[in-house]
């Protein structure tokens, strides 16, 4: 007789590669798209534009940036991670605007020794604080092949997504006073970088520099979102490549939900909203209620 958890694991697999292959699809050149933030030789673009790598060793690690500033979108990225001994490592593809005040919305993916699992960690700043830490191991290994992680951001809320799978939701609730992204137009920051003293373990596990140099690859990034204008405060045109809008009322469906509450319940492994010790005064007022 065939398991549920195996029907739900093919099921999810078919998912994740009718997600790659629309994203293939529509998905931008590296050479037109983004700029190097840092790393020299350590950024390559390859495959015509199709492929970015980053590579981290002893001296240095590596980024780029988008050309474009957005405010709200929808923004997907292939990525396959360091295989290995990964331990010290983080490998970041984020949203950010500048300045005192930011606002991002993160995925860090937190290296962690040979055979043991990535940590995924999530967070939102808005006005300069952040805080909203959420962190989930992943039903896969991602580094044998490329996984699509996504962020929609629009007025009401941010989603977080792999393979286009809801894993997080971040709710508008500036009605009860939290502080949501929705001024500060962002651009899009990758990066590969050395943080032993707190990504693996708390620290606890240093990187192995006879494993350098580390690379993360990048694939197929799409930036579906509306352009900030040069020199305003306003966004201008909508850059889609597939005109398809519906990041600025998406939300979750009830299969959505479904999906969130499995992912939440088998693969969470850290929720801010659950941490007393933390808040000994009691929680943020985005927790109380918050299903997600």
């Amino acid at each position: 007789m065939v398991s549920l958890a195996s029907i739900r694991a093919s099921f999810l697999l078919q998912i994740s590669i009718i997600a790659s292959l629309l994203l293939a699809a529509c998905a931008g050149n590296f050479y037109q798209d983004v700029d190097q933030t840092f790393g020299n030789e350590r950024f390559k673009i390859l495959e015509g534009g199709q492929l970015l790598t980053l590579s981290l060793d002893k001296l240095s690690g590596s980024g780029f940036q988008s050309r474009n500033e957005y405010l709200f979108g929808r923004f997907d990225m292939q990525l396959k991670l360091i295989p290995g001994n990964s331990a010290g490592t983080v490998t970041t593809f984020y949203l950010s605007s500048q300045g005192a005040g930011h606002d991002e919305i993160d995925f860090e993916f937190l290296g962690n020794s040979s055979g043991q699992p990535y940590t995924l960690h999530t967070n939102i700043y808005a006005q300069g604080k952040g805080d909203k830490e959420q962190r989930f191991r992943l039903w896969f290994d991602p580094t044998t092949s490329f996984h699509t992680y996504s962020i929609v951001w629009n007025s009401q809320r941010i989603i977080f997504l792999v393979d286009n799978i809801p894993l997080r939701v971040f709710n508008n609730q500036e009605s009860i006073g939290v502080p949501f992204p929705k001024n500060q137009a962002m651009r899009v920051y990758c990066s590969l970088w050395n943080a032993d003293d707190w990504a693996t373990q708390g620290g606890r596990v240093k990187t192995d520099w006879t494993n350098a140099p580390f690379t993360v690859s990048y694939r197929n990034f799409n930036a579906n979102g509306c352009v900030k204008v040069p020199g305003s405060s306003t966004c201008g045109s909508t850059n889609s490549l597939n005109n398809d809008q519906a990041w600025q009322t998406q939300g979750l469906d009830a299969k959505g939900r479904n999906r969130i509450r499995w992912v939440q319940q088998k693969f969470m492994i850290y929720n801010y909203c659950t941490d007393v010790p933390r808040f000994p005064q009691g929680f943020p007022s985005e927790c109380k209620g918050s299903r997600f």
